[in-house]
């Protein structure tokens, strides 16, 4: 079994149904693995929210190997186009449990959240985290969550526990694109 077949295999095993697979086929693509897709996996009975994940961004030779996932209320393809963050990973800065990153664009072009915090897999548990591929190397599957500005600050500033504990208090609907921030900031942000 390839490398991106195992990948595939574990997303399917965990999510209990089958991915339907992309390849964005714009901007600097030759720079991606030549196996680099992005799965999307439609609602079932088990799951009522669309899921798009990054497959084949870790590859073999990777240090600390990962594989990023997203979820949507609906069906939208601008989510794959956002999850070849995998160019950056590859090409530029090795992203990992806990950084943030700058979209570019808001989420779905309607969304505050601009930005992305790569967390654990609080909805799928370690059965997602982690899976094990030849020679004892693990890949690890992390959750990229959409945040608003104002949230990046605040971990920024105060530290990821802070930010853990703001999301638990204010009901944090992470499916929502249009969700707004909760965080109070008394500063100005200067662009």
């Amino acid at each position: 079994m390839s490398y991106q077949e195992q990948i595939i295999k574990h997303y399917e095993s965990v999510w209990n149904h089958a991915a339907k697979i992309y390849l964005w086929d714009k901007g600097p693509i030759e720079k991606l693995p030549h196996d680099f897709r992005v799965l999307e996996f439609a609602p079932n009975r088990e799951r009522d929210m669309w899921t798009y994940a990054t497959c084949s961004m870790a590859q073999p030779m990777d240090a600390m190997p990962i594989e990023l996932h997203i979820f949507s209320s609906i069906k939208d393809e601008t989510i794959i186009e956002l999850l070849t963050v995998a160019y950056y990973h590859r090409n530029t800065s090795m992203l990992g449990l806990n950084h943030t990153m700058n979209f570019g664009r808001p989420r779905q072009n309607i969304s505050d959240c601009n930005h992305g915090f790569i967390s654990l897999p609080y909805l799928d548990g370690p059965d997602l985290e982690k899976m094990e591929v030849k020679q004892n190397k693990i890949i690890k599957f992390y959750w990229l969550i959409p945040l608003p500005i104002k949230k990046l600050i605040l971990k920024c500033q105060k530290g990821l526990k802070l930010l853990k504990v703001n999301s638990k208090q204010n009901a944090f609907d992470y499916i929502n694109p249009k969700r707004r921030s909760t965080v109070k900031l008394k500063y100005k942000i200067i662009t």
